[in-house]
């Protein structure tokens, strides 16, 4: 407690017209670039209503009413506010999931606010600053739940700037307001600043890039606070560090999620076009793993939807939430990075534009020096990810070895869409803190269109976020011939179950039809348990397709339809389709094709 004492370090006073006339830049503001006002946007309307009745919208997904910051809506649960954060556990079947109660305390509702009064020229200040002088008020320095995690306080005080930029000449910023909210931004990052070794040597993933990036335009923003040239300073190493060490040299991240993909996509957006407004330069690093993150990314997206496969941990996070799109639409963050970058993606025109609007980073043709289109075969090594793009069809096919923490058992899982429909999806994530039976269906093998022997994963499940026997030895290639595509992938694992097993998996695409032909292989499969082949599909998968599978000496292999979930947001499931193709041999063949019209 010594390092995180209850008590504030007082600012020095400063007055309203000082703060003013350091003339700091930020992007959102009300002079964003190109933005145009749309008095149609009636979602909008709905959104900034339900707010100010105190109604929140959770994961992008949930609405629920919250009159304080401490309550788990879902539960009912409330944390006490005056505790220690350090005495307060963030796993706990009393309480719930914590995320509930950061979620609304990320404040990233206030986009909704702003862009409502952009839009529909209204003034909406004086509600946001009653939150956020509640939230002040509500949570004493380094007490209660929402002092735990750097990164949800660092997210906070970003989108506290993002309020009080956007609204610094308003009449109800008054300068007695100004001082209390910068001296809660001041506490609130030393807190980060005193404890970022935790995300930085420990954590080391999206966390750390939030809390760097946050030290960085705090210690800018505020010039005046008396750490911010050191706060600058470190901010600006440390973030080109992590983002040399997270974002692999292919575009790859270490997350091996696409939704964490895209929050840093954001931070980097933010990052690029802050220094840029304020006269800055990042290391050449940056912005070279930027634009492999945007290559990457976008050759995995559904042209039709906007959309990517639903791989990896999504906990529903979207930072800036500063369009109308759907949650699962990557447009808006891909376009608002690449106008930053001076990329093209050939984006048509739509509600996703709003985003490099708010950025303030709209380019005239001449700034876009490249124009980027994702090829027919895309191999992305360091990764383990590899893309076929054919006829408005997508396949994406993992497989990985980990030097970094894996988060699921889902090696050689297939994505496969067709005209925008996710035929054969990814099962998504569902909650951090559920019990034993959804985390390890949920995290594990099971819940993934590959393969399970008996019913173990591909590596052993330890407690939370752990796995053990760590996949080490994963190879795949990608080659096209004359009339189809193909993947060849293999990876050793399941050593909980003895040495030497090995999983190869083909896929052969026909080019231009609607045609998949999976192989998968086990050597030195034990002989006493059964390869199970597993495939979660669209509802209406059987209106237009079929499946059916072999064993190696050409025998056919019926399905059974198992109880299988799908989370497309966080917090919640539904039941799917699941599809299980079982044999004692160590070979299963399986067509996926468009159905025959008579």
């Amino acid at each position: 407690m010594l390092r995180f004492p209850i008590t504030n370090k007082h600012l020095s006073y400063f007055s309203k017209e000082d703060w003013l006339d350091q003339n700091q830049q930020f992007p959102l503001g009300r002079a964003a670039s190109g933005l145009t006002q749309n008095a149609q946007l009636s979602g909008l309307r709905e959104r900034a209503a339900h707010i100010r009745e105190n109604r929140f919208l959770y994961f992008n997904d949930q609405w629920r009413a919250a009159s304080d910051w401490h309550t788990n809506p879902e539960n009912g649960f409330t944390y006490e506010k005056n505790t220690h954060w350090s005495k307060i556990p963030t796993l706990s079947r009393q309480a719930g999931d914590i995320k509930y109660v950061w979620d609304k305390s990320r404040f990233c509702f206030v986009f909704d606010l702003l862009r409502s009064d952009f839009h529909f020229e209204k003034d909406q200040s004086k509600l946001v600053f009653e939150l956020i002088d509640d939230w002040i008020d509500q949570n004493p320095v380094n007490r209660g739940p929402n002092w735990i995690c750097g990164q949800e306080i660092s997210l906070r005080v970003i989108n506290w700037i993002s309020a009080l930029h956007y609204y610094k000449n308003s009449e109800t910023l008054s300068p007695a307001f100004l001082r209390k909210i910068s001296q809660s931004i001041y506490d609130q990052m030393r807190h980060v600043a005193a404890n970022i070794h935790f995300a930085r040597s420990v954590v080391r993933n999206n966390h750390a890039l939030t809390e760097t990036l946050a030290l960085y335009i705090v210690g800018t923003y505020f010039p005046h606070f008396p750490e911010s040239k050191e706060w600058r300073r470190k901010g600006e190493k440390w973030f080109a560090q992590e983002i040399a060490y997270q974002i692999y040299p292919d575009g790859t991240f270490l997350q091996f999620s696409m939704n964490y993909h895209r929050v840093v996509v954001q931070l980097l957006t933010l990052a690029i076009t802050f220094a840029e407004l304020n006269g800055d330069k990042w290391a050449d690093v940056v912005y070279d793993r930027a634009r492999k993150s945007l290559y990457f990314l976008r050759s995995c997206q559904d042209d039709i939807t906007g959309w990517l496969p639903n791989y990896g941990n999504n906990d529903g996070a979207l930072f800036f939430p500063l369009t109308e799109c759907h949650f699962r639409d990557f447009r808006p963050q891909l376009e608002a990075l690449g106008n930053a970058l001076g990329i093209d993606l050939n984006f048509e025109k739509g509600l996703w534009n709003e985003e490099t609007a708010w950025f303030s980073i709209k380019k005239t043709d001449q700034n876009l020096f490249e124009t980027f289109e994702p090829k027919s075969l895309m191999c992305f090594e360091h990764g383990g990810y590899y893309v076929i793009r054919d006829n408005k069809t997508l396949t994406l096919l993992r497989c990985g070895a980990y030097k970094n923490r894996p988060f699921q058992a889902d090696n050689l899982h297939l994505d496969i869409w067709i005209n925008g429909v996710n035929l054969l999806h990814d099962a998504g994530s569902y909650s951090y803190n559920a019990d034993e039976r959804w985390t390890r269906y949920f995290s594990g093998t099971a819940s993934h269109n590959t393969v399970m022997l008996g019913n173990f994963d591909q590596m052993k499940k330890g407690p939370h976020f752990i796995w053990f026997n760590w996949i080490k030895k994963a190879k795949a290639t990608i080659n096209e011939a004359v009339d189809f595509y193909s993947i060849e992938a293999e990876f050793e694992g399941f050593y909980e179950l003895g040495k030497g097993i090995r999983h190869h998996r083909r896929v052969i695409k026909s080019k231009e039809k609607s045609h998949w032909l999976i192989e998968d292989r086990i050597e030195n499969l034990p002989g006493h348990l059964p390869m199970h082949q597993i495939w979660h599909s669209h509802p209406d998968f059987f209106e237009h397709y079929q499946i059916t599978a072999e064993d190696i000496e050409g025998h056919e292999i019926g399905y059974e339809e198992t109880e299988g979930w799908y989370a497309e947001s966080y917090g919640r499931k539904v039941k799917c389709s699941r599809l299980v193709f079982s044999s004692f041999g160590n070979c299963i063949r399986t067509v996926i094709e468009e159905k025959q019209s008579l």
